[in-house]
Parts: C-alpha cells; sequence; structure tokens
C-alpha cells in the first residue's frame, strides 16, 4: 500500500520535504529496522580514506593500524554494519597477491610492501567489530599506461590492454578478460575470510568509443560478471557478489536519466544481473538528488528480484569543495529509501566520519541509533542453525558475564557467529532491534558492563541466537524465567494447543491473526476468533498481532507454547 502511494507521488513530482522528511522519519522512528544495510566506501587510493601515513618501519605500521581501528570505531558507533574496503586499486593491491603488485598508498613505494597484511589486518578487525568487509575490486581501470599496474600486465598479458589518452583499461571485449579477473577474485576468496567482492567500474569507461551494438556490449560485461560469479561462488558460496553501477539503471517513462545511466550509456545491465542471481546485493551510486534520486531509487527497489539494495549517498557532495549541499538533502534520501527498504551507503567515509554538516551525528543520533543485521542470502541458503544451549548469566558486581553452549552445527562449512539480546522484560524480544546488544560474536562468552546490564544486572534478561555464513538466524536461547515473574499483562493463556483471543473492541478493523515467532518471521495467519488453534506450532515464545485488510498490524499481545 505504502509502495503505490509512493509511486504516485514520484510519478506527479510530489516528493516535498514534509512527506521526504518528516513523514518517513515518524514512519521508523519508534521500530527501527532490525535488518538494513548500512555500508560504507573505505577508499585506499592516494590513501583518501585511509591510510594517513605510510608504513615504513614497524612503529609506522603499527600507526597505519591504529588508524584504521579508529576508523572502525567510528564507523561502528554509527550503525554500519558493512565495510567495501578498496582492495584492488589500479592492476594495483593491499595484500600480497600473486598476479599483481603493492600499490604505493599503504608504504609509500608502489610494488614495496608495508610489512604486513592489510586485508587480513582490515578483515579480522572488522569481524570483531560485527561488521561484514567486502573486498571492493576496481575491474577495469588499470591506471596510468606507464604506472606501476599497467605496466606489469602489459608485461603478462598486453591484448587485455587497451589506452585511452593516459590511461589503461582492461579490454571488455578481449576474450581473456573476463578469465583474468575471475582468477583474481577467486584468489581473494580463497586466501581470506572476506563476507563479499564488490565490483566497481564494471563496465564499458564513458571515454571509450563504443562501436559494438548495445546488447553486444551488455554482453561482454554480463561475461564477465558471470565468470567471477562463478569463480567465486565455487569456492564460498556464502560470499556474496555485489557491485557499484551507476546510480540511475535507464531512463524511466517518465524521468529522463539526462544521457548518464548504467544500461544504455555503459552497458551495466546490473539488474539483469540481480534477476539472474549473478549478483546478492546492488550499491548503486546515487550521488544526485530530488527528482534525479528519488524515482530511480524506487526503481532499484522495484526491481531487486529479492535480493539488497542500498542506495549510494553521495555525502562528498556537501563539502564546500563539491556542491555544498545541505545535511537535510542526505537525510531526506536517507528516510525515504528506508521507506522503500532499501539500505544506505556513504560514499565516502571521510566525509562521513569528519561529521561533514553533521551527517554524522544525525546518523548515530536519531537515523540507525540502534543497530541492523544484514539481511539474510535466503535465496542461496535458508537453512537456519540450530538454537544455542542453556545461556546461562552471573550477575556480577560490574555487570553480567553471559556464556552458552553451541548447537548442532551444520555440515556444510560455515562458521556460527553469535547475536545477543537483552531487555527488562522475560523474554528478551530478538524482533526488536533496540533490544541487540552484540552481532556476529565469534566466542561463546561475553561480559555486559554494568552501565548495559542495567542500575542492578538483576533485571537484564538475554538472548542468544546462532548465525550461520548466509546470515541466517536460528531460534533464541533464553535465560531461564525468573521464578518470582508470573506472566503478566499482555501474555495470552494457552494450553500448547488452543490460545483463546482478546476482544477486538469496537475500533480495530480487523479479520485475521498474525503469529511471528521470536526473531520476528511470521509463522502463521488465522481467522480472528474466539479460540485458534497452535498444535501445529513448535514450543517457543510468539507474538500475536492483528492484521486488517489493508495490511495493518498492530500488536495484540505474546503467549508461549510448553507442552512438557
Amino acid at each position: 500500500m505504502i509502495r503505490r502511494l509512493v509511486r504516485k507521488a514520484v510519478v506527479a513530482g510530489m516528493f516535498l520535504m514534509t512527506f521526504a522528511g518528516a513523514q518517513a522519519f515518524t514512519l521508523y522512528d519508534r521500530q527501527p529496522p532490525k535488518h538494513e544495510v548500512r555500508a560504507v566506501w573505505l577508499t585506499t587510493i592516494g590513501g583518501l580514506d585511509w591510510p594517513r601515513g605510510y608504513a615504513q618501519s614497524a612503529a609506522s605500521a603499527r600507526r597505519q593500524q591504529q588508524q584504521l581501528c579508529d576508523i572502525l570505531d567510528r564507523l561502528q558507533q554509527a550503525g554500519v554494519n558493512t565495510v567495501l574496503l578498496q582492495t584492488r586499486i589500479r592492476a594495483t593491491t593491499i595484500f600480497p597477491s600473486s598476479m599483481e603488485p603493492w600499490d604505493g598508498c599503504l608504504s609509500g613505494f608502489p610494488g614495496v610492501s608495508p610489512g604486513y597484511d592489510a586485508l587480513k589486518f582490515a578483515i579480522d578487525e572488522c569481524h570483531r567489530r560485527g561488521m561484514e568487509l567486502h573486498a571492493w575490486v576496481v575491474a577495469i581501470p588499470v591506471g596510468r599506461w606507464n604506472g606501476t599496474g599497467c605496466q606489469r600486465l602489459k608485461k603478462k598479458v598486453p591484448e587485455l590492454l587497451k589506452k585511452i589518452g593516459t590511461e589503461g583499461f582492461m579490454n571488455p571485449e578481449a576474450a581473456g578478460t573476463a578469465d583474468y579477473l575471475a582468477r583474481f577474485c577467486r584468489e581473494i576468496t580463497e586466501n581470506y575470510d572476506i563476507d563479499g567482492i564488490h565490483l566497481d567500474y564494471i563496465r564499458y569507461p564513458e571515454t571509450w568509443n563504443i562501436k559494438v551494438s548495445g546488447d553486444r556490449g551488455r554482453a561482454y560485461i554480463t561475461h564477465i560478471v558471470e565468470r567471477i560469479h562463478d569463480a567465486v561462488k565455487s569456492v564460498k558460496p556464502w560470499v556474496k557478489m555485489s557491485c557499484s553501477p551507476i546510480g540511475k539503471h535507464d531512463d524511466l517513462p517518465m524521468h529522463w536519466s539526462h544521457g548518464w545511466n548504467a544500461r544504455s550509456r555503459v552497458c551495466q545491465d546490473a539488474q539483469e544481473w540481480l534477476r539472474r542471481g549473478l549478483m546478492d546485493e546492488l550499491f548503486p551510486m546515487m550521488y544526485f538528488k530530488d527528482e534525479q534520486f528519488y524515482p530511480f531509487a524506487l526503481d532499484w527497489k522495484e526491481n531487486d528480484y529479492g535480493r539488497i539494495v542500498a542506495a549510494g549517498l553521495g555525502v562528498y557532495m556537501m563539502a564546500p569543495s563539491e556542491r555544498d549541499w545541505d545535511s537535510e538533502v542526505i537525510e531526506r534520501e536517507m528516510n525515504v529509501s528506508r521507506l522503500f527498504g532499501l539500505g544506505h551507503a556513504y560514499f565516502r567515509s571521510r566525509f562521513f566520519t569528519d561529521n561533514t554538516k553533521g551527517i554524522y551525528d544525525i546518523t548515530r543520533n536519531r537515523i540507525d541509533a540502534y543497530p541492523a543485521l544484514v539481511q539474510p542470502m535466503t535465496w542461496a541458503s535458508a537453512v537456519c542453525p540450530e538454537a544455542p544451549q542453556t545461556l546461562t548469566v552471573k550477575h556480577l558486581a560490574d555487570g553480567d558475564s553471559l556464556s552458552w553452549a553451541a548447537g548442532k552445527d551444520r555440515s556444510d562449512g560455515p562458521y556460527l557467529t553469535y547475536n545477543i539480546y537483552h531487555s527488562d522484560t522475560w523474554p528478551a524480544d530478538t524482533a526488536d532491534a533496540r533490544n541487540i546488544i552484540a552481532v556476529r560474536l565469534g566466542k561463546r562468552s561475553l561480559f555486559v558492563p554494568l552501565k548495559s546490564a542495567g542500575a542492578t544486572g538483576s533485571r537484564r534478561h538475554y538472548a542468544v541466537t546462532a548465525v550461520d555464513r548466509y546470515g541466517n538466524e536460528s531460534a533464541p536461547a533464553y535465560t531461564p524465567q525468573p521464578e518470582t515473574e508470573e506472566k503478566g499483562e499482555g501474555w495470552l493463556a494457552n494450553d500448547g494447543n488452543t490460545l483463546t483471543t482478546p476482544s477486538k473492541g469496537k475500533t480495530l478493523d480487523a479479520g485475521y491473526l498474525a503469529i511471528e515467532s521470536a526473531t520476528g518471521v511470521l509463522t502463521a495467519t488465522r481467522q480472528w476468533t474466539k479460540t485458534i488453534s497452535i498444535a501445529s506450532l513448535p514450543e517457543g515464545v510468539y507474538t500475536l498481532k492483528s492484521l486488517g485488510h489493508k495490511g495493518v498490524t498492530h500488536r495484540i499481545g505474546r503467549f508461549i507454547i510448553k507442552r512438557r
């Protein structure tokens, strides 16, 4: 219903500030989304975002690493859950590659190691903070024709290169380009615990005099994407494939792209890649505003084929040296993206963490005040892991010490991490993002300081879930129900087979009931009668919601099924 109204508003050109700002924010302020991609592009070329100094000794290498840790701390505190780290720069790398030389951004000297593996270090630090790391691979540009990366390629695979002006590019029409890039991405996937391969500039350069037809040009680029996809997924099928297409997919019936779009202009058929399953996620570079942003954002959402799309936001445009945008432009775009069901991604990290025009504070304190999980890759695997076992809590003088046992792991390889929730009432509601206190924890214990555990620690209740590498979340394990705590208001009576429903009253317009699991997944629907059957539901904690004919829901209460 909301999307139909939004579509009418877009077509009519009615994205007024009151709708795009205040209304969108009101819709989500009270119940922040539990699942939403919040990403950032962290650029390494020329040290634009990081590093901010060269590693030419053990001490300077430690300073360089600490700079990255400080950036990641800032990003984590602002709710970022996905870091797109520039890994292949211009046929040069930030890791020891068998195919291409070191970039000079780390050591100050092209081809020279900084004395440590920057990609591995970044992965470990992101995972320690519960964030995904995607290796950002610049695909087609290979830098200055006489630069380090391009010179190496000219010696190894000169048939794959094309010179335009003073710059070198991999030729999308050359037979070996797809295989070369696939081998490169496979090398990263085999050797590193990445969460994604993120392809940048996977298109024809705008300076290329494209002589083939649009369909044939798109076929060349799509072939490269297909080869990379197959190489990555054959090694680790849970590694996400993503790219950053031009922010407008193509001209729309009522909105012109002004000659700058992905599909027609540079043969980048990103929506088709989603449809075919070649991409799991898109980060369109939507560095525009007003009618050049909103209609095209909605187009991305309406053609996401159930995959993940996060709108790339041009926070750099707020800089006085750029377009000097007001922060309200970005804030509105974030709110409307959320209204559409899109995530958001910041370009670039430094403009965000430097709090350009207050955007960091706006995000941290208001829009993304609560954490969010990345959506699970249910199109690749929808089998949830077993729930953790025997969650126990020790209330100590300075906080709560949690520990739990692992459930039975799946046999397909991905290791498990854990999400932790807490609340003042038992059981902790794992469907509410406001209750998240830790995500993707790699161990089976956690200390919650007194400030987070509550005034005394004794009133806080916890839940833990297991998460596999596809993002599938298990049912929760709860701390035991306190013997002194009775089921109070909101708990609905049942005998394990039949549940007694409350009266609808005179104002509630609903003929059906929705039953959600403890993790917020719709489990069943029932016609609203005095009693409903719950015999087919397994034991656990559930939420009962009314379901109106317009799709409007209201929480009725919760119930626990115990049959022992």
